[in-house]
């Protein structure tokens, strides 16, 4: 029996071109035996009609707030009490403006003030309104009230623009819905801790040093860990990329600040996950004012910075450790050096300097070592890897817990 099963499912369509994908949604969701009803805004259906959706629901589309018929049964109220879920898809940046203010002038907007259900979004519009610190500083107020954000990909828009603000696809919708409501995953119950992104260490306050990560891995795995039922908490370095919807997200900018946030936090973590690349060297004494181009050269002293892995490796008790090894030549022989000499439970090598995957790339390939085994995932999207690299980790901690389950 599907996990959606006998489930009721609100989905919401605002005005964008993403909303065809929203048929798609609906589809899924039917075939998986839940209930769903569409509550469509007045600009949603120029882009979709109303009799699509009709007509895989097999229900009535909802759009008016003032409808006659229903408001003498308070129909709002009694279809925010039906749902199980509210989902929007797309959800257009005026939208989510909507949202953030609280304002309740149609039916979608009132059933989202109304709703005492869990609450997604999928936000969908140009690259430059979602990098708008407008629609930036909504999505991150939206996410402190516990809206589930769906979202946004990258690549080709519409108006033939490249860049975030996408809609994800309607199967990626799809999953998120049936992870949120069934939460009975492989990491149910569990803290995980996940650090992301790369480190800056200050030379003067215009330089710093630092990495090519992204960050992209280590928030995807955030993200797998809290799809498959964990409290997850994502210490970040700077990144810019869209936060996803956790229990708690700790921004640092150095080494020093990120190894704080970990240790705070790792004693109190059933599952360590290292995905950061932090900075291995950091200047001894940074400059207060800017270095002036004067001298041919310039020296840098540099000392070494907190091993944040060893450190949590080394706790006893302490969290199931899962380090990263980024490396340029003998992959293995390199990360299994890594997994002996800071003791870890488990590593996760990709090669970096190469054509395809590493950092900067949507993808990756990536070799997990322990103790007394080894797999390999071939090049993948990272958000594929994270939720087989999860698994894996459920799996390994389980048998940590109880060997002779192998």
């Amino acid at each position: 029996m599907s996990p959606l099963s006998g489930k009721n499912i609100l989905l919401g369509v605002t005005g964008g071109i993403a909303a065809y994908k929203s048929a798609e949604v609906v589809r899924l969701l039917s075939a998986a035996n839940a209930s769903v009803r569409v509550v469509m805004t007045r600009s949603a259906k120029s882009f979709v009609g109303p009799l699509t959706f009709q007509a895989l629901t097999g229900y009535p589309v909802y759009s008016d707030l003032l409808d006659v018929d229903e408001e003498a049964a308070m129909g709002h109220i009694q279809l925010a009490r039906w749902a199980d879920c509210l989902a929007v898809a797309p959800a257009t940046a005026d939208f989510i403006a909507k949202m953030r203010a609280g304002l309740a002038d149609d039916l979608l907007s009132t059933l989202c003030l109304a709703a005492e259900v869990p609450i997604l979004i999928a936000p969908a519009m140009n690259r430059a309104m979602w990098s708008n610190p407008a629609t930036l500083e909504n999505i991150r107020v939206l996410a402190e009230r516990g809206i589930h954000q769906l979202g946004p990909a990258t690549g080709l828009q519409a108006c033939g623009e490249n860049g975030y603000g996408r809609m994800i696809e309607a199967d990626a919708i799809y999953q998120a819905i049936q992870s949120l409501l069934s939460r009975k995953g492989s990491l149910q119950g569990l803290s995980v801790l996940v650090s992301a992104g790369p480190t800056r260490e200050p030379i003067d306050p215009v330089r710093y040093i630092s990495n090519r990560s992204s960050g992209k891995m280590g928030y995807e795995l955030a993200r797998a860990a809290s799809e498959a039922g964990a409290r997850v908490s994502l210490v970040s370095g700077p990144v810019s990329l869209p936060k996803p919807n956790l229990d708690a997200i700790v921004e640092v900018q150095t080494a020093a600040e990120m190894y704080s946030a970990v240790m705070e936090r790792a004693r109190t973590s059933d599952i360590y996950i290292g995905a950061a690349a932090v900075a291995d060297y950091a200047p001894i004494d940074a400059d207060i004012q800017k270095i002036k181009k004067n001298d041919p050269s310039l020296m840098l002293s540099l000392e070494r910075t907190p091993d944040i892995l060893a450190s949590v490796a080394a706790m006893n008790p302490g969290p199931f450790t899962v380090g990263f090894a980024a490396e340029t030549e003998s992959l293995e022989n390199n990360a299994k050096k890594k997994l002996e000499s800071k003791n870890l439970d488990m590593i996760v090598a990709n090669q970096v300097g190469g054509r395809e995957g590493g950092f900067e790339s949507d993808q990756n390939a990536l070799t997990v070592l322990w103790k007394d085994g080894q797999v390999r995932f071939e090049l993948a999207p990272k958000k594929q890897l994270a939720h087989k690299l999860v698994e894996l980790i459920a799996e390994r901690l389980q048998y940590s817990r109880n060997p002779r389950n192998e």
